[in-house]
């Protein structure tokens, strides 16, 4: 030992929380936990948890589609595509046999399979545009609003009115030239469809390495973590690929407990309806909801509606998440063009999503890893609204600006 090591005592790393935040987000997780159990059923109580620890995972990580995509083209650095890439591989592996059976565990399950047409070409090059000028996708945009950011709250509020305007569209675009839902796990059978579909998947990671490698001559190494053990976990930053894993395994928890995969703006759309109705717009006319499913959904409490208590939980898990990094700090101030930004956004991604299906999650995630051939036109379609978006965000002054 030297002189200038003798005495010296390792320190415990120090892990700040704020307190406040942690206390009341904990309190109205286990309220909400209790009143959905006891109004509804012990099912969706459980959906509302993995809810709040897909919330948790997603902000730990700071684990999105939007800042990606976007790394890939301005940075030409994919190590988040990649991750991606990997969920979706993951899932499909567990998804694609489990969907095939149709009943496992006694539960029956469907997959995130929907059409293939005009409504998802035009709906995702739409949300692909919105989610760069908003500043995330449906599950980003959820996660920044739960650790407590006010323009992405903006994003939300407009998100929800596209969505309803959406939902007031649907039944034209639905007549547009379209082929029925194709399922490669029933057309081709469980192992060519998997083999078709990791294929894929390994494509877009190969197409990422050969772009960045190009670009810098090597891939990115991660940085190492400034925090570890118990303060990492509690405080992140999550590794992407461990993160992505995590959110494999919550959604396959999602489909054996709901009978669906994750989705997340279906909730939107139903939001925007009830308060449309309170204010005297007559959308129980509107065709789409007059559909069994919907009218049902709008006459019903939103407990009782899987893909709201789960959007609940989601936006509470980042809401805990934040305060136990130290990191719960609501911004206020935000220039007017971001402001705009977020509004035409939110609009665009709202609108998008319900014509399409879905979101990045709906239609991409799950789409993909239920071998739905809808999830591959949605991921090519919005990729491309998403260049259009990163070349749109000077004019809002968005360069600098960090999205999820």
């Amino acid at each position: 030992m030297t002189d200038a090591t003798a005495g010296f005592v390792p320190q415990k790393p120090v892990i700040r929380l704020d307190r406040g935040p942690v206390t009341i987000v904990l309190l109205a997780l286990l309220a909400g936990t209790v009143a959905i159990g006891t109004l509804v059923d012990v099912r969706q109580a459980l959906l509302f948890l993995i809810g709040s620890l897909l919330g948790i995972t997603l902000y730990q990580a700071s684990f999105g589609f939007t800042g990606g995509w976007r790394r890939l083209v301005v940075e030409r650095r994919g190590s988040a595509l990649r991750a991606q890439m990997l969920m979706i591989g993951v899932t499909a592996i567990a998804f694609i046999p489990l969907l095939s059976h149709g009943n496992p565990l006694g539960q029956a399950v469907v997959g995130a399979v929907a059409p293939v047409g005009v409504s998802v070409l035009v709906g995702a090059t739409l949300f692909g545009l919105g989610m760069q000028l908003g500043g995330g996708c449906g599950s980003g945009t959820l996660f920044t609003v739960g650790g407590g950011s006010s323009r992405m709250l903006v994003t939300l509020l407009f998100f929800i009115v596209g969505a309803v305007l959406g939902t007031a569209h649907l039944p034209w675009w639905l007549a547009q030239p379209s082929l029925p839902p194709i399922s490669l796990g029933a057309s081709l059978g469980v192992p060519l469809a998997l083999l078709v579909t990791l294929s894929g998947l390994g494509a877009v990671a190969w197409i990422s390495i050969l772009v960045e490698k190009r670009a810098h001559g090597l891939l990115e190494q991660a940085k190492p973590p400034a925090t570890r053990g118990m303060q990492r976990f509690l405080q992140g930053p999550w590794p992407l690929v461990g993160a992505g894993l995590a959110l494999a395994l919550l959604n396959l928890a999602t489909l054996l407990i709901a009978g669906h995969p994750w989705s997340v703006t279906y909730g939107f759309g139903l939001w925007g309806a009830k308060v449309a109705q309170v204010v005297g717009v007559p959308v129980a006319t509107w065709e789409f909801w007059t559909w069994p499913a919907q009218a049902k959904a709008l006459n019903s409490s939103v407990l009782k509606d899987v893909t709201s208590v789960m959007d609940f939980g989601i936006i509470l898990g980042a809401a805990l998440a934040a305060g136990l990094a130290g990191k719960f700090a609501p911004k206020v101030a935000v220039p007017f063009l971001s402001l705009v930004a977020a509004a035409i956004g939110g609009v665009l991604m709202g609108y998008g999503a319900r014509l399409s299906f879905g979101c990045n999650i709906g239609a991409l995630f799950s789409g993909i890893a239920s071998g739905s051939l809808h999830g591959w036109l949605w991921f090519a379609c919005a990729f491309v609204g998403s260049l259009a978006g990163i070349y749109f965000r000077p004019l809002f002054n968005l360069d600098g600006f960090k999205s999820k």
